[in-house]
């Protein structure tokens, strides 16, 4: 099977979800977040930095979970919904 490559814009969304998590986890520990979200510390790293621009639906919901973020957020995030600012 060969992988399409994602689009720039698939990439884009990825870098803004890594950006969304990121803020989000505010210090908290990777280990203690990703534990949390039943994902290896490496996989969050990947996701926080846009090196995994589209995770699973998943692990989006566990790590929206682990974070206290509503799963409506991140999808805006993703989607570049309105203003691409991020606020928790």
């Amino acid at each position: 099977m060969v992988r399409v490559p994602l689009s720039p814009e698939q990439i884009r969304a990825g870098q803004r979800l890594g950006a969304l998590i990121r803020t989000a986890r505010a210090g908290r520990a990777p280990d203690e977040i990703a534990r949390a979200a039943g994902i290896s510390p490496e996989t969050l790293r990947k996701i926080e930095v846009g090196r995994m621009p589209s995770p699973s639906f998943g692990t989006v919901v566990g790590l929206c979970e682990a974070l206290g973020l509503p799963l409506q957020q991140a999808v805006e995030v993703w989607r570049g919904d309105g203003d691409e600012q991020i606020a928790i």
